[in-house]
């Protein structure tokens, strides 16, 4: 004997071995084209023979799930050979923390790409970064000026204040200054001239810092003479 299924307004009522097998293919509010299709199956097996179900509305959904699939395809395809064409590029990468939410540019050149789970991937040293989180395309010129300055405003940020500086600290002006002088003028352009402005006081606060410091060895060898 064949299971009839009732059905309330168009729609089956799963029951028994009906619900059993659409609830293995519908676990969560969204069906994927396979689900859809194994749920159309058990839909067509159990329905009402004397009343059979429009299909109309099935078929026209399986048509959008087929298209969704081809622009799936078709943007993932896309993304590969875009990535696949910036393989020797240097490229800057728009990255976001995921814990903290803090942005950051990386840049570097492509060495490789790679896919996963559909999603093309830039290999960037040891890092790799999704496609989608591409800033831009530069040359190699711009690439390493832009990475020099960002060495430098980071070296320049990690010194304490002017009212704390000492001179234990000789060293780090030292190189900040002579990365400075060797930087050209297209990679100065990099530093805003706050920065600029900021390094300079730090390299006077220095320079004071050393004479006051040599003046007190003098003095202090002069009393040590006399006495």
């Amino acid at each position: 004997m064949s299971t009839v299924a009732n059905i309330v307004n168009g729609e089956i009522q799963k029951n028994g071995v009906a619900a059993s097998e659409a609830k293995n293919t519908a676990k969560s509010g969204d069906l994927d084209k396979e689900a859809f299709l194994q749920l159309l199956v058990t839909q067509m097996k159990y329905q009402d023979p004397l009343e059979p179900t429009d299909n109309t509305q099935y078929v026209s959904q399986l048509a959008t799930f087929s298209e969704l699939e081809q622009m799936t395809n078709l943007v993932a395809s896309s993304d590969l050979t875009r990535a696949s064409q910036l393989v020797g590029q240097y490229v800057t990468i728009k990255d976001v923390n995921e814990n903290t939410l803090e942005e950051k540019i990386v840049g570097g050149k492509v060495d490789y790409v790679t896919v996963e789970s559909g999603k093309a991937y830039l290999n960037i040293g040891d890092s790799k970064y999704s496609i989608d989180k591409l800033d831009s395309v530069v040359d190699e010129k711009y690439l390493n000026a832009y990475n020099l300055a960002n060495e430098f405003i980071s070296s320049l940020n990690s010194l304490p204040t002017l009212a704390n500086l000492t001179t234990s600290y000789k060293d780090v002006i030292d190189n900040l200054t002579g990365v400075f002088d060797d930087m050209s003028s297209y990679e100065k352009g990099f530093l805003s001239q706050a920065q600029i402005a900021d390094f300079k006081k730090y390299q006077e606060r220095m320079n004071e810092l050393l004479h006051i410091e040599e003046s007190e060895a003098v003095e202090a060898a002069t009393e040590a003479e006399e006495a």
